[in-house]
């Protein structure tokens, strides 16, 4: 039996896409799965399959697709996301013409989140992570509705362990699979709770939306949110556990008694009347394990798997929602735009501008929505389209003004692009069977060219789009260069600092620096001394965070 054990053990490494021969005999996780389930997995990832179908046909279907989406679902990111993995890795890419796709894959393959039988085993039991990103209001929620006791306080781990500890009761008493949960599991979030997840982690909102779609796009990147989640929390708690270890014990000699009562307030340590200073410095040192833990590893690992829902968590707001590295990286980009691209990416939000409102007005409006991506599809949709794809989409549907722009030979791509925009407007308008023609063509030029937008676009276009921002093209700036800083703007009017691939590198990047302004700001240091001890370290730090931008 032992013999046997080892050789599974080996086996579940071997297989890469379809898993269905991990052992002489044995079966793919999936294959135990219900039929509903099979089905409902083909659907969430838009696998086009047959209904009714034989069981057979569906296994085959998700055996094909089961690497791609579930081993390395990486395979279908563009050129820019997989180079800012690597980044936020703290690996090298090679740029420009080298950074051939497949090489890119090859690297992220070699440090992407997980091992293909940690993947094996994590779908073996869903329930051990599929919780783990919502928010403590979303799991309060779950557990009254089924009746779920929880002892007081309710705090967020033990809401999740109680969660877990029922979801398979809970399935089956409703006589639901939870495998690959269907809508049950979401019943008490509401359309705004699915739509702020996903908005929240950079996922687009499908359009047009429905409730059932919304819970298919949170259930089918549930297991991508929660792998970001924990590694970002890995390496902000890393980070800022390494910090307090190295300089408790000097700032805790350095502070006077104001600064050492002032912590003992700010962590909740209570104090007792008449406390002298070296006392106070015995009290901290006495709770430094226990506030270690409640104010970093602990309420770090918290924040990330409620998506920074506590708007009160300081370190959360730090490192993840309010990451200022994201932040003014963002910032350093947007106030290089002109007016009108500026409007764009507000009117793209569908946030209205007032009228007449002065660049450092609109820009202050974009700085506050810039953790907002584009959800949905708009006029500026069109704004990273190919030329063929523009007039393919004008000749299927758009009325016959548009049409006389596509079959035009001399049309210039801005004309195509304003022909498009108007015409997505009045099919918006219009709506019925038009605007349903629109949105479908919409989704499959955007699932299609997502891994090579811009490849194709000549110099001048890359130019032009440049000139739309209001960047300047240095002048004998090669191909490459411009193609580079054209994924880099679109990236931003895209998805701002919500981005799932581009602008996360602001945000793990600068986890260093963050959860070091976190420190340094939780310590509130007034000692010129303590100062003074950490002017190398700040240094450091905006070292870091410099190149950081640079890279950017």
């Amino acid at each position: 039996m032992r013999f046997l054990n080892v050789l599974w053990g080996v086996a579940v490494s071997t297989h890469y896409v379809g898993a269905s021969t991990w052992f002489p005999g044995s079966k793919a996780l999936y294959n135990k799965w219900h039929e509903t389930e099979l089905e409902r997995w083909l659907s969430d990832h838009d696998i086009p399959h047959p209904t009714p179908a034989d069981r057979k046909d569906l296994e085959s279907l998700v055996e094909k697709s089961w690497g791609d989406y579930v081993v390395a679902p990486y395979s279908n990111w563009d050129t820019a996301d997989l180079s800012a993995y690597l980044q936020a890795k703290g690996k090298e890419s090679q740029d420009g013409a080298a950074a051939t796709r497949d090489n890119l894959v090859s690297q992220v393959k070699d440090n992407w989140y997980e091992t293909e039988e940690k993947s094996y085993q994590a779908w073996a039991s869903v329930k051990d992570w599929i919780l783990d990103t919502w928010t403590e209001s979303q799991l309060k929620a779950f557990c009254d509705k089924h009746d779920i006791p929880v002892p007081q306080p309710r705090q967020r781990d033990t809401l999740l362990q109680k969660a877990r500890s029922g979801y398979e009761t809970i399935a089956n008493k409703a006589g639901q699979a939870t495998s690959y949960p269907g809508n049950w599991l979401y019943e008490t979030w509401s359309e705004s709770d699915l739509k702020d997840w996903l908005d929240t982690r950079g996922f687009p909102v499908p359009q047009p939306t429905t409730r059932d779609k919304l819970i298919a796009s949170v259930r089918r990147n549930s297991r991508l949110a929660y792998l970001k989640a924990q590694d970002q929390a890995a390496s902000a708690t890393a980070s800022a556990q390494s910090a307090y270890a190295t300089l408790t014990d000097m700032i805790i000699d350095a502070w006077g008694e104001s600064q050492l009562k002032e912590f003992c307030d700010k962590n909740s340590i209570s104090v007792p009347q008449g406390t002298k200073a070296n006392e106070l410095r015995a009290l901290v040192r006495k709770h430094r394990a226990a506030i270690l833990g409640d104010t970093v590893a602990g309420q770090a690992s918290s924040a990330f798997g409620a998506a920074t829902s506590n708007a009160q968590n300081q370190y959360a707001k730090a490192t993840d929602s309010a990451s200022l590295a994201a932040q003014d990286a963002f910032d350093r980009t947007v106030s290089a735009w002109s007016d009108t691209r500026l409007k764009a990416y507000l009117d793209a939000r569908g946030i209205p501008v007032p009228q007449g409102s002065k660049k450092n007005e609109l820009e202050a409006l974009v700085r506050k929505h810039s953790h907002k991506a584009a959800t949905g599809w708009s006029a500026w949709t069109f704004d990273d389209f190919t030329y063929d794809n523009l007039k393919n989409y004008l000749v299927q549907n758009g009325d016959a003004i548009a049409k006389k722009v596509a079959e035009k030979k001399d049309s210039t791509r801005d004309e195509l692009v304003s022909a498009a925009q108007s015409a997505y407007s009045s099919a918006s308008t219009a709506g019925g069977s038009d605007f349903a023609s629109a949105t479908s063509y919409i989704a499959s030029v955007t699932a299609s060219a997502k891994n090579n937008a811009f490849d194709t676009w000549s110099e001048s276009e890359l130019k032009a789009y440049l000139d739309s921002y209001g960047i300047p093209v240095p002048q004998g700036s090669k191909l490459e260069d411009l193609k580079a800083q054209v994924r880099k703007e679109s990236t931003y009017f895209k998805y701002g600092t919500s981005s799932p691939g581009g602008t996360i590198l602001a945000k793990l990047g600068e986890t260093a620096r963050d959860g070091w302004n976190w420190i340094t700001g939780q310590f509130r240091l007034g000692s010129d001394a303590a100062q003074q001890k950490f002017s190398e370290a700040e240094e450091q730090a905006r070292a870091k965070a410099k190149q950081t931008r640079e890279d950017l």
